[in-house]
């Protein structure tokens, strides 16, 4: 299979991805595309694709088999979303990722980002509601102040509690609060990742 055409193989792969992360819930791109190399028997990395060819192919999978259930889902998605974040209100939620952009499967994590003065805050406030979680960390890229003014990227592990709900795992990633206005990067290609407080996801809600 590696002899083939390397555009072609490329292609295959990051449709195979897109499929992984449609239908499994994998929200993780180096994960999927090596995942999907090693099973259609890629063995050269040169030929794997980038996270934006996959979030393409993944667009392009959604709309072509999943065009019934995705949309519902995704509002289903978004709702809870909005719900966790009206409960969460306290610690200025902000929803990233899939379920912000429209590109969530039918099994995509949900993800988003408190700002807190205190980790131990947020913990007590899901313990004391009886909401269990799993905690873990996320490893983000993130704008930082270089030298001499200049602005680079920086790598930053954030602390993570995975909730389980109905609609499938919501991940709350705590920053410290003055990092509220450092953006985060998108995985796909790099660029300041969008976000949406309570009003924005309201809003969108309506509209979709």
């Amino acid at each position: 299979m590696a002899k083939e055409n390397p555009n072609q193989l490329r292609q295959l792969i990051a449709q195979k991805a897109a499929q992984m992360m449609a239908e499994d819930g994998i929200s993780d791109f180096s994960y999927a595309k090596n995942k999907a190399g090693r099973q259609i028997g890629a063995l050269d990395n040169s030929v794997l694709p980038s996270n934006a060819e996959i979030e393409e192919e993944l667009k392009r999978y959604n709309a072509l088999f999943l065009s019934e259930e995705q949309p519902e889902n995704l509002r289903a998605l978004r709702k809870n979303a909005l719900y966790t974040m009206q409960l969460l209100e306290k610690f200025n939620p902000y929803l990233t990722g899939a379920v912000l952009d429209g590109t969530a499967g039918l099994g995509t994590e949900t993800h988003i980002h408190l700002f807190a003065d205190s980790l131990k805050e947020v913990e007590m406030f899901l313990l004391n509601l009886d909401i269990p979680f799993e905690t873990n960390e996320k490893s983000y890229r993130i704008m930082n102040d270089g030298k001499r003014d200049k602005k680079m990227d920086a790598r930053k592990k954030v602390p993570v509690f995975s909730l389980e709900t109905a609609t499938g795992i919501i991940k709350l990633s705590v920053f410290e609060f003055d990092e509220i206005r450092v953006p985060t990067k998108r995985a796909a290609d790099g660029s300041n990742a969008e976000r949406a407080d309570i009003t924005a996801l309201k809003n969108l809600i309506e509209i979709n």
